[in-house]
């Protein structure tokens, strides 16, 4: 970003500084006011274009932030933001776009965190394409018990509750929730789907 600034860096800095402190205070609509002449001034910068994204993204300019974080991918070679970018697809019914990133971060894989995330939307656009037993299997490949959860298997487990919910199999959705909720009580709705389901 220095480099892109130039004479101007700190200030861009600390312009950049205060868009993060409104995403992270969750005033994303001030954080893209910040941003928006940042971008117009830089916008070979990562940092910028990705935060841009993250920003449009909280707020449900899809088409905003997808155009933001292939920017983001194209600019840093990052796959970091492929499932948000997959999930602005999604939400545009570009399902060609989902399917091709979500093969990408497969075959990169670089976190168990991003990759389940992505695993997850690509799960659900699956599914909102009526292709549910696809869903099923993709999230099933992930879903089994383990002994030591971690955020991302709580993640899978919800997302792969819900299908099952979807699909009629509702022990197996209960089964799943109260997994979910033996772990993290808190998590998401878990215990309002669990009352819902009896």
């Amino acid at each position: 970003m220095a480099q892109l600034a130039g004479r101007d860096a700190s200030r861009a800095l600390g312009t950049l500084m205060a868009a993060a402190d409104a995403y992270s205070a969750d005033r994303e609509r001030e954080a893209i006011r910040i941003l928006r002449p940042l971008r117009d001034r830089m916008p070979g910068s990562q940092s910028v274009r990705e935060l841009m994204g993250l920003s449009q993204y909280r707020v449900g300019n899809f088409n905003a932030a997808s155009k933001e974080l292939e920017a983001y991918a194209e600019l840093s070679g990052a796959v970091d933001q492929h499932p948000v970018l997959m999930d602005c697809y999604r939400a545009q019914h570009r399902w060609k776009k989902v399917a091709d990133l979500w093969e990408e971060l497969a075959a990169v894989s670089p976190s168990a965190d991003v990759v389940t995330e992505g695993r997850i939307v690509y799960a659900g656009a699956l599914a909102d394409q009526g292709k549910l037993p696809d869903a099923l299997a993709l999230l099933r490949k992930r879903g089994e018990m383990v002994k030591q959860p971690k955020d991302h298997h709580l993640r899978v487990w919800y997302a792969l509750a819900d299908l099952e919910e979807r699909a009629g199999n509702l022990a197996r959705a209960r089964e799943l929730f109260h997994q979910v909720a033996r772990v993290e009580p808190g998590f998401a709705d878990v215990a309002e789907r669990l009352a819902a389901l009896g």
